[in-house]
């Protein structure tokens, strides 16, 4: 590649990353007073140490990379190594090692339930005692972000390293080395805060020297870093303009409002953490994107409908997700794992067990409506238009029951307890019916643009073999 190539290609890559990286500064100086921990924690706390961390990593790794591209995955071990032992010292990297290297012989016996044993066990030293003490102690120094880094470092080493030993156990010739599982798991956009790059993409990607890009490509990062810095800016608005997160903490206020005000709280406060979740994500993606990776895309606002999937756990167990005793198991086994992840707590129980039951109760209503008399009903008495519309009043049941879990997580029982009351009992039936009414029509225009675009992708189906025979004879 010429010089003359090779300096605007040099160029565009640097101006993105600097837009990338700019997100985190604009949103430090726009976030001063808000009431979310975690937001502060990355847009104030952290505003430093992240931008001269992932700064440092995208310019050493790309210089890098273009020097010696077969090596760029060995390139990242060896500058997120060092970040971290930098940051955290080296009592701290010889823990993350030790779990490694009992987690890697694990791996080499090649038996996926005993990973799984391994791995949950590793990641439950962390919420018990006298384990979480001991283990605390390899973090020398004493500084703000201390706890939050060591937790966040040893928790996510630990779920790639079962993630290793997962897919080292599909792999049918020999092992992978200790050094890829070192490689996948000390790069350091993903190192700290996730999220979960599975290793087998994360291998094949990493240590594919062919670094060209598709067409418009980099244009595409930088409009997504653009959409986050525009994403800050609204996250701004909620928190100094509307007080989302504020207002569930006086009671005596909230029994002052309308139930309609109390609903559009509950469902904003959904929103704003799904919403903040992606400009988490979307921070830490456009670094790897810079390194010719595909991470693993942010999670998926609630008004897209989209449920929980893509974990080992659950898709491993639950399979396609039609058997009500596998999703059942499914369903236990990963709230159960999420339970241990976030610390076992009354609150987090709750959450759970509801989640869990949410799950399985769409499956048991689906399975129930494909039974005679009800599928003939739908077959032959209904159109296809409204049999969309009874789907949709259940979705837009289904929605406030997601919406009523997951406000116990984001702010407090009495919170949740007073929007059902609310919404439930004291508003029935004329604020029960009308917010459903709205959250219906919501499910329908989203649903129907899906059904729409389904058709664009796919205009005429390919009939099965059955059908075909059928309009043969």
């Amino acid at each position: 590649m010429g010089i003359k190539t090779a300096l605007p290609k040099i160029e565009l890559y640097m101006y993105t990353a600097a837009v990338s990286l700019a997100l985190l500064w604009a949103g430090s100086w726009i976030i001063e007073a808000s009431s979310d921990f975690e937001w502060v924690m990355w847009f104030t706390t952290f505003r430093n140490h992240i931008l001269f961390a992932l700064s440092g990593h995208v310019i050493f790794a790309k210089i890098c990379s273009m020097l010696s591209p077969k090596n760029r995955s060995l390139i990242y071990m060896v500058y997120g190594s060092l970040a971290v032992l930098i940051t955290m010292g080296w009592t701290y990297i010889s823990l993350v090692l030790s779990h490694c290297i009992i987690l890697y012989s694990v791996a080499l016996v090649k038996r996926k339930w005993l990973c799984f044993v391994a791995g949950l066990t590793s990641l439950a030293t962390f919420k018990m005692e006298p384990f979480n003490t001991w283990q605390e102690g390899f973090a020398t120094g004493s500084f703000d972000l201390q706890d939050v880094l060591f937790y966040g470092g040893c928790g996510f080493s630990i779920m790639r390293c079962i993630s290793f030993a997962l897919e080292n156990c599909e792999k049918k010739d020999g092992n992978y080395s200790f050094l890829d599982l070192i490689k996948y798991n000390f790069y350091l956009p993903f190192f700290f805060f996730g999220p979960v790059m599975t290793f087998d993409r994360f291998h094949e990607q990493a240590n594919n020297p062919n670094l060209t890009r598709k067409e418009r490509e980099m244009w595409n990062i930088t409009i997504h870093a653009v959409v986050h810095l525009g994403a800050i800016l609204v996250v701004d608005v909620f928190f100094h303009f509307l007080y989302i997160l504020t207002i569930p903490g006086d009671l005596k206020l909230l029994k002052q409002v309308s139930d309609w005000s109390l609903a559009g709280l509950a469902y904003s406060n959904l929103v704003y953490d799904w919403v903040k979740a992606a400009v988490m994500f979307g921070v830490i993606n456009t670094v790897s994107r810079l390194d010719h990776l595909d991470p693993p895309q942010p999670p998926k606002c609630i008004t897209m409908l989209y449920v929980f999937a893509e974990t080992y756990v659950y898709d491993y167990i639950g399979e396609n997700h039609e058997a009500i005793f596998k999703e059942l198991l499914a369903t236990i086994c990963t709230f159960a794992v999420t339970t241990l992840w976030l610390g076992p707590c009354e609150i987090v129980y709750i959450w759970s067990f509801f989640n869990c039951f949410g799950l399985n109760f769409e499956l048991w209503v689906a399975k129930l409506f494909s039974l005679p008399p009800f599928s003939t009903i739908e077959r032959n008495l209904m159109s296809e238009a409204m049999s969309r519309r009874i789907r949709g009043l259940f979705n837009a049941v289904n929605f406030w029951q997601i919406i009523l879990y997951n406000v116990l997580a984001l702010n407090s029982l009495d919170f949740a307890q007073l929007v059902a009351k609310r919404l439930l009992l004291k508003g029935f039936p004329l604020s029960t019916l009308s917010v459903l009414f709205v959250t219906y029509c919501g499910v329908q225009l989203i649903k129907e643009r899906e059904r729409k675009q389904a058709l664009l992708d796919d205009p005429e189906p390919v009939p099965p073999p059955e059908a075909g025979k059928q309009k043969a004879e």
